[in-house]
């Protein structure tokens, strides 16, 4: 997988951020801002890489919310991610809060330097940039086995703050040796070295990239972990971790079952009871309507037929009290519906059984 497919594959998101942000800051920029834009693109150095950027000042805080955004011949790199004020060097408080002011300052990264000029109003800012690449990083990089750092491939580690201490901290963890895509997948996701740590405090030591990556994406916290320890789930497999993350198994709805009466249900029933929408409401609707305690594999096959606490309420409506959950299962597969029961009573049937109502559809008596 080359550079272009893991910046579409992990920058569109960014990308699109980008984009909605440039058409909401295009009315700060002055006249003179503009002009200063195009002058530094017409001064710019042959082949040097441009783009815009885009600050967004949080207040009350000492961040900013930063978007670099830039299109090329090999694909749209961008990076949104909140930065510390006092990186972006040059940039005063005063100018980001003032009623409109045209500015110029630097965001350093290892890899090399953007340039940046446009224009600050009310803590929003945009404007242009020019990338002035660190010229050692590339023979720094080489040392440590990534040979093949050109110009843009610089920009875009420089772009998600991918630099040597990155690459030498990740080999002190074991993770050394690794593709361009490997680094680019764990800078973006967060799958770094404090991740890494927080994991292997866990007991989850030397995670495969892949996983690392998917713990991050699917939202694998060391707090899910922690708690799903507290309610006797000690140290899931990391494919069911990511599986209950995926599907939206939540320690409150192990808790919640745990309420009604289920003890420790296995990983793989958990997953199936979200899969399949079995919920903890379901499960105290259909004890109010004296179902109590339904084993989940019986839970899970309602809930994929259509069984609903208001089919079990309209059945209940009929006459018909003591209806079983492999019987409201088998009418709903059947179609055996609250209409159908009317008609057959319409039909002098008022005293079929659920089983026969069932045989009756099957035989097509409703036609």
């Amino acid at each position: 997988m080359n550079n272009t497919t893991v910046f579409f594959r992990y920058g569109i998101r960014a990308a699109l951020v980008v984009v909605t942000a440039l058409l909401c800051y295009a009315s700060i920029a002055s006249t003179s801002a503009q002009n200063s834009a195009q002058s530094s693109r017409r001064t710019s150095p042959e082949g040097s890489i441009t783009g815009q950027w885009i600050i967004e000042m949080k207040p009350g805080t000492d961040s900013a919310y930063v978007s670099i955004n830039r299109r090329s011949e090999r694909g749209h790199h961008s990076s949104s991610s909140d930065f510390r004020r006092d990186s972006l060097r040059g940039l005063s408080d005063a100018q980001a809060s003032s009623n409109g002011t045209a500015v110029s300052f630097q965001i350093v990264r290892e890899a090399g330097t953007f340039n940046c000029e446009g224009w600050f109003k009310n803590g929003q800012g945009s404007g242009t940039f020019t990338f002035a690449p660190n010229p050692g990083f590339a023979a720094e990089m080489r040392s440590l086995g990534y040979d093949r750092i050109d110009q843009e491939t610089q920009f875009s580690m420089a772009l998600h703050d991918i630099g040597v201490r990155f690459v030498r901290e990740l080999g002190s963890l074991g993770y050394d040796h690794l593709s361009t895509d490997n680094l680019f997948a764990m800078r973006i996701h967060g799958a770094g070295p404090e991740f890494i740590r927080a994991m292997k405090a866990e007991g989850y030591d030397q995670i495969p990239v892949d996983n690392l990556v998917a713990m991050r994406i699917h939202g694998v916290r060391p707090e899910f972990i922690n708690e799903m320890k507290s309610l006797g789930y000690d140290h899931p497999p990391i494919d069911q971790l990511v599986a209950m993350r995926i599907h939206g198994v939540s320690t409150e709805f192990v808790k919640g079952l745990v309420d009604s009466g289920y003890e420790r249900p296995s990983l793989d029933q958990l997953v199936a009871m979200r899969i399949h929408g079995v919920k903890n409401e379901f499960i105290n609707g259909l004890k109010e309507l004296g179902y109590d305690h339904v084993p989940i594999d019986q839970l899970v096959a309602m809930r994929i037929h259509g069984v609903s606490t208001e089919f079990v309420k309209d059945v209940k409506a009929l006459g018909y009290d003591h209806v079983s959950t492999d019987q409201l299962v088998a009418m709903r597969i059947h179609g055996v519906s609250t209409a159908f029961i009317q008609k057959m009573k319409s039909r002098g049937f008022n005293d079929a059984s659920i089983d026969q109502l069932i045989d009756m559809k099957i035989h097509g008596m409703d036609k």
